[in-house]
């Protein structure tokens, strides 16, 4: 017969007997949880100093506080620190997100390769896919404006085994940039060219303003340079091309990962690397 009076309730240790052991959970990459407190779903993108940064799917970012009060799969958590093996882990990743493969020996380069306008396009693209492109094998070349396209693919013809992917700016319906990308897919070189562009008139502009601590790009009036006039109403030096290459590196400088470029750019670029990389 079970005696209930046979124990001393007050004995130490009372307090936990009852009470349900809160699992506890390593803030690794990518995990989603959810915080008790508001209902901010995101999935963990960094940790660092006893703080967890979360993402959500409008890819706002915001700062907690490790411990408890955050729920997965609508049950209470205690988020904690990852183990080191797990850092080591995430940070296998290149910039583009994808997982970085092993040290090899340098590879000799396709004939196939990317063409973009300018040198901050490609260093950008740099930035974000350098670890990519060398695994592929890939090299990306300035083409100094679309204008000079058509040009450069007489000079150099594309065939199935020399395959030019090209990124754009400003391809939208009816601009300058559109007619002559329809003008080549449908002429001799089309077969062997994927030209994919963003909507914007220059590439600053693919970079996310939350990643400069801006509200959004300026809207700068037709007939201005965009550069100069974006400058301008960000109250940043603009007189000179030194006061543009500073720009230029605040803006490259505050990219860190492809989280904080536009996705209107992010998969025109992959798209480019699968159709060159076979």
């Amino acid at each position: 017969m079970d005696d209930r009076y046979a124990t001393d309730v007050l004995a130490a240790g009372w307090r936990e007997n009852h009470r349900r052991a809160v699992p506890r959970i390593e803030a690794s990459a990518d995990l989603v949880v959810e915080v008790a407190a508001d209902g901010f779903c995101g999935a963990v993108v960094s940790v660092a100093s006893g703080l967890v940064e979360l993402e959500d799917r409008q890819r706002r970012r915001r700062l907690f506080p490790l411990g408890p009060g955050f729920l997965v799969d609508g049950d209470d958590i205690v988020l904690v620190p990852p183990k080191q093996a797990a850092v080591e882990r995430s940070a296998a990743r290149t910039a583009s997100g994808s997982f970085a493969a092993p040290e090899t020996r340098a590879r000799v380069a396709r004939a196939s390769r990317i063409l973009v306008e300018g040198r901050h396009d490609a260093e950008l693209v740099e930035k974000v896919w350098g670890d990519d492109l060398r695994a592929e094998g890939v090299v990306v070349e300035c083409l100094q404006g679309i204008d000079l396209l058509a040009t450069a693919l007489d000079d150099e013809p594309p065939s199935a085994d020399r395959r030019y992917g090209v990124l754009v700016d400003h391809l939208v319906s009816g601009s300058k940039e559109s007619r002559i990308a329809d003008t080549i897919a449908r002429g001799l070189h089309g077969p062997f060219v994927r030209i994919v562009g963003h909507p914007y008139v220059d590439v600053w502009q693919c970079v996310l303003p939350r990643a400069l601590g801006i509200a959004r790009w300026p809207d700068v009036p037709r007939g201005t340079d965009i550069k100069v006039g974006t400058c301008r109403a960000l109250g940043w030096p603009s007189d000179t091309p030194a006061d543009l290459a500073r720009a230029w590196q605040r803006i490259l400088g505050a990219v860190t990962t492809y989280r904080d470029l536009d996705p209107a750019l992010l998969g025109r670029v992959e798209e480019l690397i699968d159709f060159v990389a076979d």
